[in-house]
């Protein structure tokens, strides 16, 4: 008996390891380092549970979020992983968590991180809204506005896939019409020529889907290029500064 309690005092003490990987510098930083510094306000201690937290850089980039992963599982056998900043890292995450059987919480908003329920997202979690239910909330703001003809420019990866899709489906069920669809890199330094396409479909309003400080370069592209209609970008954006 006197051993039984003894185990039990050392687990109800024991200490908690959360793992974070974020993207504190790369073209994601904008959104990646106020991540971070968040994780110095979270607790210490929760219901008596020392709590430690070990924060890891993946650079904006895919391979080094899930190699983070790798390392704070395996080697700092982590109870739990944070993160990642954008979609495309969290998703390529999602492989390493499952097969490890330890529980993930994402920072990134795709509807695919969390759904559908499998057996691999079952240890997946997420914080922010999922694009399908900002994607609805634009649109309707859209049609409130007058807008008919929607310009979209979104990244060329999972996340501006993602967004293409839900937002597609909704301006549809709305009666809106998608003009033109056009794709940039997150390291791009010229979206010139999608721009120039979109100002000449002459949409109503355009539609980023972007996130952190690339999601800046279409718009500023669109008011250099004369661009007189409406801009929405998407929650992927906004920051403090």
């Amino acid at each position: 008996m006197g051993l039984v309690l003894a185990l039990g005092c050392s687990l109800a003490l024991a200490q908690v390891k959360v793992g974070v990987t974020v993207s504190a510098t790369g073209p994601a930083a904008s959104l990646g380092v106020p991540e971070k510094n968040t994780v110095d306000l979270l607790p210490r201690e929760i219901a008596g549970q020392k709590i430690e937290y070990l924060v890891l850089d993946d650079a904006s980039d895919t391979t080094n979020a899930v190699n983070n992963t790798r390392k704070l599982i395996a080697e700092n056998q982590v109870d739990v992983v944070m993160g990642s900043t954008v979609s495309p890292n969290a998703l390529a995450m999602i492989d390493v968590v499952a097969e490890a059987r330890v529980p993930m919480i994402a920072f990134a908003a795709s509807e695919k991180i969390v759904s559908p329920v499998d057996d691999k997202r079952r240890w997946v979690f997420k914080t922010p809204q999922s694009d399908r239910m900002m994607t609805e909330a634009i649109v309707e703001h859209m049609a409130a506005n007058g807008v008919k003809t929607v310009g979209f420019i979104g990244f060329s990866d999972a996340y501006g896939e993602s967004w293409y899709q839900s937002f597609s489906e909704a301006a549809a069920a709305k009666g809106l019409q998608l003009v033109v669809n056009e794709r940039y890199n997150r390291t791009d330094t010229s979206v010139t020529g999608q721009v120039l396409k979109i100002v000449g479909a002459k949409p109503d309003a355009v539609l980023i889907a972007g996130s952190g400080t690339p999601a800046a370069l279409p718009q500023k592209t669109l008011k250099e290029r004369g661009y007189a209609g409406k801009i929405y970008q998407t929650h992927g954006v906004p920051t403090v500064r």
